[in-house]
């Protein structure tokens, strides 16, 4: 750990225009101006905004001048959680938010998109407003009204942002999954929510390859009860139909007035899932205020986006990141979109989107970022590096050699690696786009946002690793999950350890400089010997050499034994897991990190098991090898790559711990 006094060098620090022209400097202009408030840094505004979390929030309301019918009658009726009631009274609509911008410019895009199916398409803030409005009077025709469920099987494309915004301004409820995702997998969701209607596409490409879901759909229509309406889409466009479905065209033909619902601020506005590897996933429900005032705080503010942006977060509709990247029309931003394999027919394929589209902020996984980095791709190939201000990275954590290949690549950017989470639809800790960025390090903890690491006693650390908690309730932390009766599930999920406080379920360290690093899932860290460590740091060194593409660890804590840790490698085509390469393996963790931390032993796999969203599945693999049975640790729907868990299977047969 380093020191107060003798800390690291920054990677990057903002230069003066960059300070005085970011919208934070702009907030905290306004606060002297507007308050009497003055801060002279960072940290000392984010100080204020934890102790003074109500005057905070009734800022934020003022300062972004959000959109309402009726007032609040105060802004938080305590710090109590669960249960925090924030903004009672107010009345409003997230979708009115959206149409802040543009008024007297509705040729100017909205949304700028392509995918391997299509080619580069442009649609209008005029158009998208009238593609709206079109989709929400269809849906009312539909009988469609506040608190009704509508679910979308569809892609990372513009039509899936118009059904979504079509159902927030009538207060309908939204939940999606991406279609890549298998029949169980989206039941296991879409079951426990009784929607009303579906709207799904046909089928989609990814990596050249096309697929059809026809019989997907089908099924899903045959197996959700509650449904009365599908609506299709034509994506793939084969020519095939099903019988009794209407069609995407039908819903936004229409001309039709705009009117936005207003609905109370906790009035539901999404369903979304915890990951769903095991057991039922948790339908977790947030507000349209949380999701308003949190999505301006983390795009606005922190992301320093604005209306002359183009803005980018490679995603899916089934990872919170898409919720976010909708996020980005809440500040005039455009936002662009791309569906399909981004390393198809190469890894250039998302840098060339940027270049054709002019993106500003740059967002995608980590693991995009090091794959680039691995295959030695230089993005100043096809794009104008001096164009993107912002790299963002979520999803794992970010390494230090992830951070330098970022700056060498596009030089003058903040790298604005974040962490949140599905469960909140919002980030704990990322960027400040008026402080350094030092490598391997997430900035700052987000303004308003209550983050601590927290040993097993509860004690506050500094500069420790702990569970990453937040001791004051944020606006956008669910309001319920659905048929959770009397919160129970709800509770156990994130207030059984800390009675009172929010646990995350990372382990996170508060660096002296009021930043952060997150090492991972707390209930997945190696504790060896009385020594944690995070499993991202063994990635780290492990990933580090060449013949290595991808690794898991895991530590097996079997009952009355020593614990035992296998470390499973993915190399490159051709290369050998031989004892020399073993003994680099092993060299590399003991002089980088630990000699209690070498593995026993050290396994070649042809690949890592993933999420859907490409998180590394560590703790079903855990429990695999521990002796549970694969049926109960892992669901292939909820996979991105369900054959891979086979051959962990096999390796747990051979131990003699199967179940």
């Amino acid at each position: 750990m380093n020191s107060n006094n003798n800390p690291p060098a920054p990677l990057w620090t903002p230069d003066a225009d960059r300070v005085a022209n970011s919208r934070l400097t702009h907030y905290m202009d306004w606060l002297k101006a507007e308050k009497g408030l003055s801060f002279s840094d960072y940290p000392q505004l984010w100080d204020w905004s934890v102790d003074q979390l109500e005057s905070f929030y009734a800022s934020l309301w003022e300062y972004f001048d959000i959109r309402h019918s009726q007032p609040y009658t105060r802004v938080l009726d305590g710090h109590a959680m669960p249960g925090a009631k924030w903004f009672e009274g107010a009345r409003l609509n997230l979708a009115e938010q959206v149409f802040r911008f543009h008024i007297g410019d509705p040729g100017r895009p909205a949304i700028e998109s392509r995918s391997e199916l299509r080619g580069r398409q442009t649609l209008t803030w005029g158009e998208l407003h009238r593609q709206i409005a079109a989709t929400a009077a269809s849906l009312r025709g539909l009988g469609v009204g506040p608190g009704d469920r509508v679910v979308a099987y569809l892609p990372n494309i513009p039509e899936t942002v118009v059904a979504f915004l079509a159902c927030a301004s009538i207060g309908a409820v939204w939940s999606s999954c991406s279609p890549d995702m298998g029949t169980r997998s989206v039941l296991d969701r879409f079951q426990q929510i009784d929607p009303k209607v579906m709207i799904a596409v046909d089928g989609y490409r990814y990596g050249g390859k096309d697929f059809d879901r026809l019989d997907v759909v089908a099924g899903l229509r045959d197996d959700l009860p509650t449904l009365e309406h599908l609506v299709l889409l034509p994506y793939l466009d084969n020519g095939a139909a099903l019988p009794g479905a209407r069609s995407w065209a039908s819903m936004i033909q229409r001309d039709a007035p705009m009117a936005f619902e207003q609905l109370p601020f906790d009035h539901p506005i999404w369903v979304v899932y915890s990951s769903g590897t095991t057991g039922m996933p948790k339908p977790i429900v947030h507000g349209h205020g949380g999701a308003l005032i949190n999505g301006l705080l983390n795009h606005a503010l922190h992301l320093d986006l604005g209306p002359d942006d183009r803005f980018m977060w490679f995603t899916t509709t089934g990872w919170i990141m898409w919720n976010s990247q909708m996020s980005g029309l809440l500040t005039g931003a455009t936002i662009c979109l791309y569906d399909g394999n981004p390393g198809y027919p190469d890894l250039g394929t998302l840098w060339r989107f940027a270049e054709e589209t002019g993106i500003t902020v740059f967002g995608a996984g980590a693991a995009y970022f090091l794959n680039c980095k691995k295959a030695e791709i230089e993005p100043s190939q096809w794009v104008d590096t001096g164009r993107i201000r912002t790299v963002g990275s979520t999803g794992s954590p970010l390494p230090e050699e992830g951070y330098r290949w970022i700056m060498d690549q596009l030089g003058d950017v903040l790298i604005a690696a974040i962490s949140g989470g599905t469960d909140v639809a919002a980030s704990y800790v990322g960027a400040c786009p008026i402080q350094p960025v030092y490598a391997g390090e997430m900035q700052c903890r987000y303004l308003g946002t209550a983050v601590y690491a927290m040993d097993d006693d509860g004690r506050i650390l500094d500069d420790e690793v702990g569970e990453l908690v937040v001791t004051k309730p944020m606006p956008s932390m669910p309001l319920y999950f659905w048929n959770d009766e009397g919160g129970h599930r709800y509770h156990d999920s994130y207030f059984d350890v800390f009675p009172g406080i929010w646990r995350h379920g990372d382990w996170i360290r508060i660096t002296p400089r009021g930043g952060a690093v997150i090492y991972g899932r707390s209930d997945t860290t190696i504790n060896r010997h009385g020594i944690r460590m995070g499993t991202s740091e063994i990635y780290r060194v492990v990933e580090e050499l060449p013949e290595v593409l991808d690794s898991l660890v895991v530590d097996l804590e079997y009952l009355g034994r020593e614990s035992f840790m296998p470390l499973f490698v993915v190399l490159r085509e051709g290369v050998s897991l031989d004892e020399d390469l073993k003994g680099r393996i092993k060299a590399g963790i003991r002089d980088n990190l630990s000699a209690r931390h070498v593995p026993n032993d050290i396994v070649a796999v042809p690949d890592v098991p993933r999420t859907l969203t490409g998180k590394k599945m560590e703790l079903p693999i855990k429990k695999l090898l521990l002796g549970q049975s694969l049926e109960k640790v892992a669901n292939p729907d909820a996979m991105a790559n369900p054959e891979s868990i086979r051959t962990y299977q096999d390796y747990a047969e051979q131990r003699g711990t199967a179940g």
